[in-house]
């Protein structure tokens, strides 16, 4: 469906509003172009707008703390943390296009408002985050920044709260979300180090004989020690994955191709990262783009299925 007829069909008719998310429309296409096409291939158009509006946040967000000097950082947290703030809780639509659509949103999806206040409350994790020290430091991290910032988007398919279903759904998105957060911190070795900071535990590299600094220089005499602590860590991300295939089952029909999807994508992911091995230190790693596109495909004809089944 093209995106002015989505706009439509979630009932967004003013133009400034539609301008605001078609701004973040293109965005979000451009720097998460996977989870762009599975959105608008494998979600109910009512639904696109909403879901746009929330990967757009998130990374609006992201980018303000994710790198820099943590006071910077942190001040910038506390500015956003207002505006987003007032836009929200004001009576009329704000000025910035990224809080426009998301206060639009917000309206339309009442939940959405305390999300975005436990994201915010989690950020400070990522405006101080320079590494972990421990695997118990990684798992803070995912409760408070990454599993938050993911229910922005996930909570838009979540079950009804009051259902047997909404607990279940929550461990699985949280098993998501640890095991592409993994998948993260290997893909992004090469780039972090060269920011002079790393998502393994330091604890897991002293586990493998691997120095802090030598990583971070990229010296090859690490490449087979960091072969092993790959293969541990993506063991780890694999068995979260598997954890959260149970997703799809938990969700409404017409919102399981696109959580099939969604993991299917990580999965492959997670493949290039395991035979990219020690060699991961020298460059980034994403899912193939041939096979991110043939699930795609796969979930795109199980959507149409449903879809003429509802009509």
């Amino acid at each position: 469906m093209r995106w002015a007829a989505a706009l439509t069909r979630a009932g967004i008719a003013d133009p400034r509003l539609r301008r605001a998310y078609d701004v973040q429309r293109k965005l979000v296409r451009r720097f998460a172009p996977h989870e762009y096409v599975a959105a608008r291939l494998l979600l109910p158009a009512r639904l696109h707008p909403p879901v746009i509006a929330a990967v757009a946040y998130m990374h609006a967000t992201d980018e303000l703390i994710d790198t820099g000097e943590v006071r910077a950082r942190q001040a910038a947290l506390r500015r956003w943390d207002a505006e987003t703030t007032a836009a929200l809780e004001g009576s009329g639509p704000p000025v910035h296009s990224a809080l426009l659509a998301l206060w639009d949103t917000a309206g339309r999806h009442p939940h959405m408002a305390a999300r975005v206040r436990d994201f915010l409350d989690g950020a400070a994790v990522e405006a101080t985050w320079t590494g972990f020290d421990s695997e118990a430091d990684f798992q803070t991290y995912i409760d408070s920044y990454s599993l938050p910032a993911l229910m922005l988007t996930a909570s838009l398919v979540a079950p009804a709260p009051d259902a047997a279903a909404d607990e279940p759904f929550v461990r699985g998105c949280r098993a998501l979300i640890e095991g592409w957060q993994r998948c993260d911190f290997l893909a992004d070795l090469s780039e972090d180090a060269e920011m002079g900071r790393i998502g393994i535990p330091q604890e897991e590299l002293t586990r493998y004989g691997l120095k802090f600094e030598a990583v971070l220089s990229k010296s090859d005499a690490c490449v087979p020690a960091l072969q092993r602590l790959v293969r541990a860590q993506t063991d780890s991300a694999e068995a979260a994955l598997t954890e959260c295939r149970v997703l799809p089952s938990l969700v409404a029909a017409e919102y399981r191709p696109f959580l099939e999807a969604l993991i299917a994508v990580q999965e492959l992911r997670l493949l290039t990262v395991q035979r990219s091995g020690g060699r991961i230190l020298h460059r980034g790693a994403g899912p193939a783009g041939l096979a991110a596109m043939r699930v795609l495909a796969r979930q795109y004809r199980a959507a149409r299925t449903q879809r003429r089944r509802v009509q």
